[in-house]
């Protein structure tokens, strides 16, 4: 078994820049209130370099830095962060889970366990695979450190120390893992407070004191918990493989500040969202399915809608466009404190290209285009026609379109035929008749002089139907039939099938041969 860990050491602090990235690089702090006297639990460095840290008062980060940008914990964006963590070690790996929340002081933090084994086959080294994740999760606007061991408790620790060095990837070699941890401090461990002042009074700073005292008197003396950490001080951890998760549903959400009664706003707010959705689906090889959207409003009411999208699609613009059509359709009722949206990841549809002909429609632009077109002409009106199971002449149905895909071949075609172009609706003609065949046409298609004809071939049938006879070009035809054909040879140079309707007693120019 291998394991790695992606960690990011301060979750709430990268969960605001995810959200508003016009914040980095700028002094930030992010409080658990909004009122003066809230407390930070989360600087960025450049509020740190200026001497505001984790557990002062908002009015004293201000004092120490006028333009302190304070922004208030949101735990919708945290929990929409840690489920981007996920997405970006589900992008490398089938396996991965999502650690719980620490306590103490690595509580801020946010892990998530991915399954290594095999990622030679994909990446160069494991230092390969493990940068390959850190840039996943940075795709995704989350900064953090990648940790690879044998186990998942010593991955979270590699991790740890590649985020307290600043190192970025931390690689432990399988065997290695006593030596890895014996200079760690023990802080890594987050131990209990009790036991690590028990420990420190015995005088030992490092991981690998503990691993040298024996087990038995170390159980005696301070109990289970000295012994786990014992074990894990010696490189032994759990080896259990990792879950494969099956869920494709992706949630976005944010707390706003202040509600939004406009859509102009609001609409800028789901942007973002949208944006952030897309990535995260993108980094999976999924598309955005149809969209949940759930506001809610001032007095706790709550505006559920579903927002249907006719082909799964990544493009952010079309997203925002539905979602914007949608609430001017039906705008809510009151102003919007918070919102979420959520949809089903689905495949995106792929296209193989053909080295020797012309690239064909992107699938997406494809199927919204025949999307749109069904719901201006109705269901089962737009797609391929194919030839029907019936002996009308004009019988045929309708398919769902599918671009055909043709093989080239390097061996030589079939010998040119005569194509017979249909004409829909056939085209009236007048005909003349000299003993009984036709011997003059004239029609808006083809006129003159028969010279030569062939026929008739009859076609009949629906006898079981309603006297009156009756048709249906575009569909298959109701009622009796019975139509013969005639090819004929005309003066103009023109060579096409004539239709006699002998029910109705019209003649028609049916096809044109080409």
């Amino acid at each position: 078994m291998r394991t790695a860990c992606l960690l990011v050491p301060d979750l709430p602090l990268a969960a605001e820049l995810r959200a508003h990235p016009a914040l980095a690089g700028r002094p930030l702090a992010v409080a658990a209130g909004p009122e003066p006297r809230a407390e930070l639990v989360a600087v960025s460095p450049e509020a740190a370099r200026r001497g505001i840290r984790a557990g002062l008062s908002v009015a004293q980060g201000r004092a120490a830095c006028a333009n302190l940008a304070v922004r208030v914990a949101s735990p919708a964006l945290e929990r929409a962060a840690r489920e981007a963590l996920l997405d970006a070690a589900l992008s490398v790996s089938p396996r991965a889970l999502s650690l719980p929340p620490s306590g103490g002081v690595f509580a801020p933090e946010a892990a998530v366990l991915v399954d290594a084994a095999g990622t030679r086959t994909l990446f160069a080294s494991e230092a390969g695979f493990a940068g390959a994740l850190a840039e996943r999760a940075r795709r995704l606007g989350l900064r953090g450190s990648v940790g690879v061991a044998a186990s998942r408790e010593v991955a979270h620790l590699a991790a740890r120390a590649a985020a307290w060095a600043n190192s970025g990837v931390r690689v432990v070699p399988d065997g290695a893992e006593a030596a890895f941890l014996a200079p760690l401090p023990f802080d890594l461990l987050d131990p209990d407070d009790a036991l690590i002042a028990t420990l420190t009074r015995f005088g030992m700073r490092r991981i690998g004191d503990l691993a040298r005292l024996p087990r038995r008197s170390l159980a005696a003396r301070l109990g289970p918990e000295a012994l786990q950490l014992a074990d894990l001080a010696r490189g032994a951890g759990s080896d259990l493989p990792l879950p494969q998760p099956d869920s494709r549903r992706v949630e976005e959400a944010v707390d706003l500040e202040h509600p939004i009664d406009r859509l102009e706003p609001l609409g800028f707010v789901l942007r973002g969202m949208l944006s952030r959705l897309a990535a995260r689906l993108e980094v999976r090889g999924l598309a955005c399915g149809d969209l949940d959207l759930e506001l809610i409003l001032e007095g706790g009411e709550r505006d559920a809608r579903r927002v249907g999208v006719a082909a799964p699609t990544g493009d952010v613009r079309v997203l925002v466009r539905l979602v914007g059509l949608a609430l001017e359709t039906h705008p809510p009722g009151a102003a919007v404190e918070a919102l979420c949206l959520a949809c089903e990841g689905r495949p995106a549809r792929r296209d193989q290209l053909d080295l020797f002909r012309p690239a064909g429609p992107a699938p997406a632009v494809l199927d919204r285009t025949l999307a749109e077109l069904e719901a201006l002409c109705g269901d089962g009106r737009i797609g391929a026609p194919r030839p029907a199971d019936d002996h009308h002449p004009d019988a045929l149905r309708v398919e769902p379109f599918a671009p055909r895909r043709e093989i080239a071949s390097a061996e030589p075609g079939p010998t040119p035929t005569l194509a017979l172009r249909a004409l829909r609706p056939p085209v009236p003609a007048r005909v003349q008749l000299r003993g009984g065949h036709p011997a003059q046409v004239e029609s808006a298609v083809a006129r003159g002089e028969v010279l030569s004809a062939a026929g008739p071939w009859r076609t009949s049938g629906g006898w079981w139907s309603p006297e009156s006879p009756s048709g249906n070009p575009s569909g298959n035809p109701e009622g009796r039939f019975a139509v013969d054909h005639y090819d004929v040879q005309i003066s103009d140079g023109s060579v096409a099938r004539l239709r006699h309707d002998r029910l109705r007693h019209t003649w028609s120019v049916d096809a044109l041969y080409d």
